[in-house]
């Protein structure tokens, strides 16, 4: 069914939401202000779309809260939002091709990524925490006989969610789902570069039956619509999944306003150890590739710094490099090609240093770390493996968020945790090893949120997902998620 030919004229029969969404409404910027969504492929326009900056957030946030406090979202029965939530589960997977096209274009990832990873992830999300939210109990306390005392989970109110660029309707479905599952009311602050499955996503929302004001998109700048909502009073918790750099910023934007909850998704340097008692390194190999290779390399947990055991080093290596070569970027429209095309040129020229960097500072490149031009754009960067990196090279220290990836050997198990837990961040990591004491002692030692076994960066909507240090903290996906999006009350009944 799918080939380049059908997806390129459905592209060109596409239409994008040029608008902010808020109370159900489209909303253009009140200055007037306009910024351009291009196509990284092809490096031509997509749209210009309404910047919104304090005067449409004040009116999201307005909207957010009156949906909240006078509106029936949170006071439905829960069984009522469950159904809800699934109906904008099944409308996600009937509009399941538009929705693939809008972020194949906005961000340069393969449609067919899109088609059967982001778009089925986004629906099967909504519809877990649809199912989930009439079966979550509260408590009572053990008091004595004389006294009742119950411990019930309220929504915080109104939610802030800024969400990236390198997976649009999948992260804001991460941040959406449970929020508006527990009754909030959420402001939505798409990645510049990708506002387009947003917005529809919300408005598909309404036609699944969501008041208006329950869910609102402001489209923007980060330096605007996003530092908005960051000082925001009247806004009661902020999820943001990006940058630690901005991540740092949000904490500072709710210090100085009203001391909103933030919780934060950060950066990563994820860690990939293989061992030499690894029964299968062809499979090991091709995981170690789609880890740092599948969406051009812009994932958060990205297993980019490869750490193998000295004695297998040379043949592990030898496979991986073969194993590269099944990633070479192509048009994204073409369901051929394995990877994409880069975010933007800025991004393109940040991964271009950092691969000039690492070259500059003696590792050795093995394949790739050159850019190559298609349809008009350069935002294509082939995959790169640099062996001989060091502790000291930025290649080792810096996320790339590019299909860049560092390999190093080492000798101990004891050195193989040091160098893997010497970083800033704690998101994810790897164990490749079919002994089984030593997987559990080394996946015990490592300091990441999530560490997957014999597998690369283990996911499911069942099992939370965030780390520690510089990558964040909280978690998305399962019933912890609840955590960020719901308070504890204490209500104390004296018997008489």
């Amino acid at each position: 069914m799918f080939n380049l030919e059908y997806w390129q004229q459905r592209a060109a029969r596409q239409t994008f939401i040029n608008t902010a969404l808020i109370d159900g409404q489209p909303v253009s910027a009140r200055s007037g202000v306009t910024f351009d969504t291009i196509n990284p492929a092809t490096q031509q326009r997509l749209a210009q779309v309404a910047a919104c900056g304090d005067a449409e957030v004040e009116l999201a946030v307005r909207s957010a809260r009156r949906a909240f406090d006078q509106g029936p979202w949170r006071r439905m029965p829960p069984g009522e939002r469950k159904k809800i939530l699934l109906k904008l589960s099944e409308l996600l997977m009937t509009h399941r091709e538009e929705l693939a096209l809008l972020d194949s274009l906005n961000m340069g990832k393969p449609v067919m990524d899109a088609y059967n990873v982001d778009v089925p992830g986004a629906a099967h999300v909504f519809a877990w925490y649809g199912e989930a939210l009439d079966k979550i109990y509260d408590q009572v306390a053990p008091t004595a006989h004389n006294a009742l005392a119950t411990i019930t989970r309220e929504a915080l109110g109104v939610i802030a969610a800024v969400v990236p660029w390198n997976f649009p309707l999948d992260m804001a479905a991460w941040k959406l789902a449970p929020a508006l599952a527990a009754g909030n009311s959420v402001v939505l602050k798409p990645a510049e570069q990708s506002p387009f499955s947003a917005l529809r996503l919300a408005e598909l929302a309404l036609e699944a039956g969501i008041p208006p004001g329950v869910l609102n998109v402001v489209p923007g700048m980060g330096e605007s619509a996003g530092k908005a909502l960051g000082l925001h009073s009247d806004v009661d918790c902020l999820v943001f999944t990006g940058s630690t750099q901005v991540g740092k910023y949000f904490m500072q934007y709710a210090a100085q306003s009203n001391l909103k909850q933030v919780w934060l998704e950060c950066g990563g340097k994820s860690p990939n150890l293989v061992f030499a008692d690894c029964q299968d390194l062809d499979l090991a190999a091709e995981k170690a590739a789609f880890g740092i290779f599948f969406n051009q390399g812009e994932v958060c947990s990205a297993n980019s710094r490869l750490y193998v055991q000295r004695s297998i080093h040379d043949e592990f290596v030898e496979r991986l490099v073969a194993k590269s070569r099944a990633w070479i970027p192509g048009n994204p429209l073409d369901p051929r090609s394995a990877a994409g095309a880069i975010v933007d040129s800025g991004q393109t020229a940040r991964i271009m240093q950092a691969i000039s960097q690492a070259r500059i500072d003696g590792a050795t490149l093995l394949v790739g770390g050159e850019q190559m031009t298609l349809n008009g754009s350069s935002n294509f960067i082939q995959p790169t493996i640099f062996g001989d990196v060091t502790p000291g090279m930025s290649l080792c220290r810096d996320e790339v968020f590019g299909p860049v990836l560092a390999v190093s050997a080492f000798d101990t198990e004891e050195q193989a945790v040091q160098q893997a837990n010497a970083s800033i961040y704690g998101l994810a990591a790897s164990v490749w090893s079919d002994d089984l004491n030593r997987a559990h002692r080394v996946a015990r030692a490592l300091n990441a949120g999530t560490v997957s076994v014999n597998t690369i960066d283990a996911l499911d909507v069942t099992v939370p997902f965030g780390g520690g240090k510089q990558s964040g903290f909280g978690r998305d996906l399962s019933l912890h998620s609840f955590d960020k999006y719901t308070q504890l009350k204490t209500t104390w009944f004296e018997l008489r």
